[in-house]
């Protein structure tokens, strides 16, 4: 029988300081490293790729604010993350609810003219038929939007992932993840097995 998980606090407190800070660290960089690839599959999906990762980021998030189970390592070394972390899922939840309203009202004005020109015979339809533009421009301003929020928060925590290995001279190596765009800064991608992955560039380890 597997032991249970325990608590990150409780062994925080059964560790010296030095050895203290060396388990934060750790314990931010494996977070971290799960976030960005999450983050960078839902990117990628949005450009129609095909991904098979999967890892619910937002589950994550939940887990480690939830009373009761492992704290987030991020109320140790850097609360803010959190708190940008959730400004922004609030962010991309409104974006695509606004744009599911928007969607909703094109679909409603164009039946509407439907209904209209099958009522009375007048060409209403090209009213409804002139709004379809509209919907494009949702849906490509949205996938803009939706985009450079992913991108601007998977970059973030490529940063922060650094900041942390080098801060606390971790092996970068040990904290590969996946990513399925190439135009993130700061990393840079190696062979381990069969597998490709990526890591961090830090100091003595570009």
């Amino acid at each position: 029988m597997s032991e249970p998980v325990r608590d990150s606090v409780e062994v925080a407190l059964e560790l010296d300081e030095s050895e203290l800070y060396s388990h934060v660290a750790h314990e931010s960089a494996e977070d971290i490293t799960r976030i960005i690839s999450s983050l960078d599959a839902e990117r990628a999906k949005l450009h129609g790729e095909v991904i098979y990762y999967r890892d619910d980021w937002e589950d994550l998030i939940r887990e480690r604010i939830s009373k009761g189970k492992r704290h987030t390592a991020f109320d140790f070394y850097n609360p803010a993350l959190l708190d940008l972390w959730e400004r922004k899922v609030k962010e991309i939840k409104k974006t695509k609810r606004n744009a599911t309203l928007l969607y909703t009202l094109i679909g409603f004005l164009a039946g509407a003219t439907a209904l209209a020109t099958a009522i009375s015979g007048e060409l209403y339809l090209i009213i409804g038929l002139a709004m379809l533009p509209a919907a494009l421009f949702v849906r490509d301003f949205t996938g803009e939007k939706l985009d450079l929020i992913y991108y601007e928060l998977t970059q973030f925590f490529i940063d922060e992932l650094k900041e942390i290995i080098e801060r606390h001279s971790l092996k970068s190596d040990r904290y590969r993840f996946k990513i399925f765009s190439g135009d993130y800064f700061g990393v840079k991608t190696v062979r381990i097995g069969k597998g490709i992955f990526a890591v961090v560039k830090s100091g003595g380890n570009d």
